[in-house]
Formats: C-alpha cells, sequence, structure tokens
C-alpha cells in the first residue's frame, strides 16, 4: 500500500511538473509586439502561417508570424496598427489545408469589398469549405478571411518556421479598416491543433500560436 501510494505521489509531481512547465513556457511569457509598416498613409501588415513552429522550447505547434518594419519575421500574434486607417495584410500560407467545420466561415467578411485575393487572383467572397489551413478571424472587427492552404502533395514544403518563398505556399491579400484605439483579439477557427481534442486546444488557445490580438494606437 505505500509503495502504491509513493508512487501516485511521483506521478503527480511529474504532473505538476508538466503544467508549471507549460505555463512557464507557454502561457506566461507574453510575445512581443510588432508594428505594421506605415507608408503615405497606409499600413500594411505581413504574416506568415506554419504548420509547425519547431524551435527550442516551443512546442512544435501550427503558428503565426509577423514581419516586423526591419523585414524580420517574428513569432508573435501581437499586431500594431494605426487607427482609423486602411491595413493592407498579406498572409503567406505554408500550411495543408485542414478545412472548416462551419461553412459560416468559409464567407470572407469585414475586409474591404468583403473580399480577400489568393495568388493574385480575383477577389473573392467566398472559399471552398475544405480548402481552409487557418482563419484570421476577429470577432469585434466583424473580421473573417479564411486562408486556403496548399495541397498536402505539394513539393518543398516548409517544416520549421520561419518560412522563406521559395517554399510552397499561398499568398492570401486583403484589407480592413481599423476603429478607434483599444485592443482586439483574433485567432484562428480552424481546428487545426493535431493532437488536442477536437482540433481546438493547445495552439488555439495560446497567444503567439493561433491566436492573438491586433493593437490598434
Amino acid at each position: 500500500m505505500r509503495a502504491r501510494l509513493l508512487g501516485v505521489l511521483a506521478t503527480l509531481a511529474v504532473l505538476i511538473g508538466f503544467v508549471v512547465v507549460y505555463f512557464i513556457f507557454i502561457l506566461e511569457e507574453a510575445p512581443s509586439a510588432i508594428s505594421a509598416v506605415v507608408k503615405n498613409g497606409q499600413a500594411y501588415l505581413t504574416l506568415q502561417t506554419v504548420g509547425a513552429y519547431g524551435n527550442h522550447p516551443y512546442p512544435d505547434w501550427v503558428s503565426y508570424l509577423g514581419k516586423d518594419p526591419e523585414g524580420n519575421w517574428v513569432h508573435t500574434t501581437y499586431f500594431k496598427v494605426p487607427a482609423h486607417s486602411v491595413v493592407h495584410v498579406t498572409v503567406y500560407e505554408f500550411d495543408t489545408a485542414t478545412g472548416l467545420r462551419n461553412n459560416f466561415l468559409a464567407a470572407v467578411r469585414g475586409t474591404v469589398g468583403g473580399t480577400e485575393s489568393v495568388n493574385g487572383g480575383a477577389a473573392v467572397k467566398y472559399v471552398n469549405a475544405s480548402l481552409p489551413a487557418h482563419t484570421f478571424t476577429a470577432p469585434d472587427l466583424n473580421i473573417n478571411v479564411p486562408l486556403p492552404g496548399i495541397n498536402a502533395n505539394a513539393k518543398n514544403q516548409c517544416s520549421v518556421a520561419p518560412c522563406s518563398n521559395s517554399f510552397a505556399h499561398n499568398t492570401i491579400t486583403f484589407s480592413f479598416r481599423t476603429p478607434g484605439p483599444g485592443d482586439y483579439r483574433f485567432q484562428c477557427i480552424v481546428p487545426c491543433a493535431l493532437g488536442f481534442l477536437y482540433g481546438f486546444g493547445g495552439p488555439m488557445q495560446t497567444i503567439g500560436y493561433m491566436d492573438g490580438e491586433i493593437v490598434v494606437t
């Protein structure tokens, strides 16, 4: 009985240790914010979404990254944009499609013209619900942009971020107008968290991966 109790306590200690590490390295470490590039009164925000961040000590999770004004890719989901402005967004999508569980999210909403463009093609208001790898969704701004993933059989796929444009990817562009100053939450709505219940745990709930804020200043 004593040996069994010690075993239970040892297992509990290990589990508590994992929880502590999770909070220290994932939840408590706030990523830095990057600012959009402002030129001639227009703001430009460049992002990428990847199938695996894969840089120690962080988990090998799907993730967003942002490009800072100096042209460096930063592992963050805090993006600063000016108030009462048009923000032009470019997203390089390097991940493969997972698909949506709700066709409502396949429609583009809240962007200028209610459209997005994929790989320089015509502006579209809706994508096939089976195609998105991720979404750029900010409920408080009424923004939803599905981000079509690359073909699962595409050659030269990127495995560890940041990814250069020499790897297989889709380029999605859209614009939106900002309101007054405030912090507006955004996240991916695609259930892309492999290994988590219903695909919505882990990176889907973690700032710096698939969850973040648009900071309007």
